[in-house]
Order: C-alpha cells, then sequence, then structure tokens
C-alpha cells in the first residue's frame, strides 16, 4: 500500500474521531448547561471550550462564553480549523484520497453524511437545532465505524484505519481527563461537592460512559472510581486500557502482513505492558496529571512512529 494511502486511511479515521468527540463534549456541555443558572452556564461553556482544547482560539475571537457562541464555534466558526465541520471535510478529503481502498459502503457513509452535516451547518445553529446537528455528528460516526467493520477486508487499510482511530480516542480520553480535574475544579475544597460531582458526570457523558459506570458502581460517583474505570477498565471500549490493546493488535496485525516489527510496535508493546500492570492505588500516588501527561507524551510518540514505520511522510 502507498504511503499516501496509508496516511489517508489513518488521518480519515483520526479525524472521525476527533470530529465525534469534539460532538460527544458538546452534547455533555448542552445537557449541563441546561439545568444551570446563566452564569454558572458560562463556565460550563468555558470547560467545554477548554477540555476542547480551544480556549486560546475561541477568547481570541469573543469576549464571552454564551452558549450559542460556544457551540457554534466548535461546529462551524470559518477562521476555526478544529471545529467539526473542518474535521469532517478532512474526513472526506482523507475518504477521497483512499477511495480506491476502502469499500463503497464506507465512501456512501462517509459522503452522505458530509453533505447533510455541511447542510446544516451552512447557517448559525440556534438553539432549537443544536441537539438534532450533534445527533446528526455522532450519527455519521456510528455509520462510518459499522461500514469499516462490516464491509471492509481484514487487510492492511482496515488495520491502519483502526490505528488512527485508537490513538485519538486515547488521546481525547487522557486529554478530558487532565483538564477536567486539574484545570476546572477552582480549589481542592471543592472536591466532593456538588460542582465536583457535576463535573465527573460531564466527564462521563462526554465519553458516553455514565450508563456503564453507573452499572458498575451502583450509581456512586466517585473520582477514583471513575479514573479507574476511564484509564484501567478494558471492558470499556473508551478506557485508555481498551484503546491500547486495540492499538496493540492492530500494529501486530500490520507487522504480519508487512512481514516485520518497527519502532511503533515496541513503544506499543511497552506502554500497553505499563499500563496493564498499574493499579489505580499507583496512578495517584505518582499523580494522575504526571500519569496523563507521560501517557499523551508515549501515545504521540507512538503515531509519530507508525508515520516513520510506514512513511506517511514520504
Amino acid at each position: 500500500m502507498l504511503g499516501r494511502t496509508a496516511n489517508g486511511l489513518f488521518w480519515m479515521f483520526r479525524y472521525l474521531e476527533r470530529a465525534e468527540n469534539t460532538a460527544r463534549l458538546l452534547d455533555a456541555g448542552l445537557r449541563m448547561a441546561l439545568t444551570r443558572d446563566l452564569v454558572t452556564a458560562e463556565e460550563e461553556w468555558r470547560s467545554v471550550i477548554a477540555t476542547s482544547g480551544q480556549k486560546t482560539a475561541y477568547e481570541a475571537k469573543h469576549a464571552s462564553y454564551t452558549g450559542m457562541q460556544a457551540w457554534n464555534f466548535l461546529l462551524r466558526e470559518k477562521s476555526n480549523p478544529a471545529s467539526i465541520l473542518s474535521m469532517f471535510g478532512l474526513v472526506r478529503q482523507n475518504a477521497r484520497l483512499a477511495r480506491n481502498a476502502i469499500s463503497g459502503e464506507l465512501w456512501e457513509a462517509i459522503n452522505e453524511n458530509w453533505l447533510i452535516i455541511d447542510e446544516q451547518l451552512a447557517k448559525p445553529v440556534g438553539e432549537n437545532r443544536v441537539l438534532d446537528t450533534v445527533k446528526t455528528i455522532r450519527r455519521a460516526g456510528t455509520m462510518a465505524r459499522g461500514a469499516l467493520q462490516g464491509s471492509m477486508l481484514r487487510e492492511e487499510g482496515y488495520h491502519f484505519a483502526l490505528a488512527g482511530m485508537f490513538i485519538e480516542r486515547a488521546d481525547a480520553i487522557a486529554r478530558i481527563l487532565d483538564i477536567k480535574y486539574y484545570l476546572l475544579l477552582p480549589s481542592l475544597s471543592y472536591v466532593g461537592s456538588s460542582l465536583d460531582t457535576g463535573q465527573w458526570d460531564t466527564v462521563l457523558r462526554s465519553v458516553s460512559g455514565d450508563r456503564a459506570y453507573r452499572w458498575l458502581n451502583a450509581a456512586q460517583v466517585d473520582a477514583r472510581g471513575i479514573c479507574e474505570f476511564l484509564i484501567l477498565d478494558d471492558r470499556f471500549p473508551r478506557s485508555l486500557a481498551f484503546c491500547h490493546s486495540e492499538l496493540r493488535s492492530n500494529l501486530a496485525a500490520l507487522a504480519r502482513i508487512h512481514g516485520s516489527e518497527g519502532e511503533s510496535n515496541a513503544l506499543m508493546r511497552d506502554a500497553d505492558t505499563r499500563l496493564t500492570n498499574l493499579t489505580i492505588d499507583e496512578i495517584f500516588d505518582q499523580g494522575l496529571h504526571e500519569f496523563l501527561v507521560e501517557f499523551t507524551s508515549c501515545n504521540a510518540a507512538i503515531g509519530n512512529a507508525i508515520a516513520q514505520d510506514y512513511r506517511f511522510l514520504a
């Protein structure tokens, strides 16, 4: 497979995952803001923008954090290269680059949803349409993953796509955990308060883990328990442990197809082994922030190594 085709598949699913993660975060923010007064709702939108990593870009354009400004910035702002509209455009662009390596069903899922999303985001999204728009974006991700799983040969293109998806998903979960706990909680005096509980509830909702977590933990919202669930519970498909386990499997499959391992396999094996052997107590003893910074750095190194191993940069 040519490097540009592999690159297209890898980044197609990275951008798709990034767009959907932003939509999930937006959905959680919307639901939380609806239960708040005006001042607290603005703080919730500040939280959503910060968690998305777009605080500097947003504040360069807006002086306040009203809901309509925030969600339109994340959804469709032309000057924002990290908007969902921009990212889904890149999904479609990379799908076109890899058109001969993907199934017709996958192309149709991406192209048809792009046309719908482009039309819905052609003008500012009002309060009466925003939840439906978010649902459309999340549905687009679900349809594309379903087409990938249901119609693609288990060859290198399939594994490049999944590698991109799990690299991006792991990065998003780690960043959400880090920013929510260390940047948005105003003071240690708030730990255990309704604000603290609300922030953790937003974390769970933004990764669609609220029902699974409550089912496993008798509805108890506890910071340590949530961290263990999102970091170490390999039953949950958005936990760091699950993402790295799947990523290791896909990189191993690529190594078998190509007849040799690369640096990405070695880095992945070491990272997966470290994570598998950790307990939540050891993570908190090290410091959650320090652990997450180390994890995101390692995750980025694996992504760069994949690009080098398979000549994405050629």
